[in-house]
């Protein structure tokens, strides 16, 4: 039996960097089984030994940013005595900064994610997005940013998710007819919520392939053109008795329904840039 085909990515700080660029080296080979194994916050030789152990025994290559000279140093020499391809991903790019801009760098693991607060911001959006996500939890409609409101398959869930990689929190509550809406949809400003709607045939067309890609009937109520429309009609009354500002999705890409978003809060709120 043939060994596995593994890359190991190996980091004195999260490995972040190192895993984004060898995925995108991994899809011009689309048809190997590699693996990507992380191997994060490296911190000694022994740490290292063990990795080149493993990766001795599976061919294997290593790609690694190590900025602590002392282990960068120790990994190198080890992988030509055990002919273990290691790659560094990291310090030839350094040293052309340090070179072209006489400047020597920091050599401190990690300092990415310490001075990036948009990242520690991200990751709230993105969690609280989660948390708050198809009326699970009520209480995030109050503490969001940005309430988005509509049928099944409004894309509230990918446009929540996007907004929050934007760095705002959402929360987003299905309109059902039976049941009723939260209170507190009725409470917030009403250009804090955003009504998503489309159109009957677009969105029949959608719940069918979401049907069948779950292996159901196509002829479910979910999918009916009538319950669609009643759906529809119940929704939009909300949205009228909110008085939010409503966006048709029907023929928009994730994206560029997020921007209308964000160009509706551009104007009613200066803190979002």
């Amino acid at each position: 039996m043939s060994k596995r085909k593994i890359v190991y990515i190996v980091s004195d700080s999260a490995g972040e960097t190192a895993e984004l660029m060898v995925k995108a080296i991994l899809t011009q080979f689309s048809e190997e089984d590699i693996e990507i194994q992380n191997i994060s916050y490296v911190e000694d030789v022994q740490d290292i030994n063990n990795i080149l152990a493993v990766a001795r025994y599976y061919n294997s290559i290593i790609a690694y940013t190590i900025v602590i000279s002392t282990l960068k140093q120790y990994l190198d020499q080890k992988a030509r005595e055990e002919r273990i391809i290691a790659i560094d991903l990291m310090n030839p790019l350094m040293n052309a900064f340090s070179k072209t801009f006489n400047k020597e760098p920091n050599f401190q693991p990690g300092l990415l994610r310490k001075l990036d607060d948009n990242y520690l911001r991200r990751v709230e959006a993105v969690e609280f997005a989660v948390k708050y996500d198809n009326g699970q939890d009520i209480y995030g409609i109050k503490r969001a940013d940005i309430v988005l409101i509509g049928v099944s398959r409004t894309s509230k869930t990918p446009l929540s998710m996007y907004l929050a990689y934007k760095r705002f929190k959402v929360a987003n509550v299905p309109l059902v007819p039976e049941i009723a809406p939260p209170d507190e949809l009725f409470s917030i400003p009403k250009n804090k919520c955003v009504g998503l709607i489309i159109t009957p045939d677009k969105l029949n067309e959608i719940r069918k392939e979401r049907l069948e890609g779950l292996g159901l009937t196509s002829q479910s109520n979910y999918a009916n053109l009538t319950r669609i429309l009643e759906e529809s009609e119940y929704a939009e009354k909300i949205m009228k008795r909110i008085d939010c500002p409503v966006i048709n999705v029907s023929n928009k890409a994730i994206e560029e329904t997020a921007d209308l978003i964000l160009e509706m809060f551009k104007k009613e709120r200066s803190w979002i840039g």
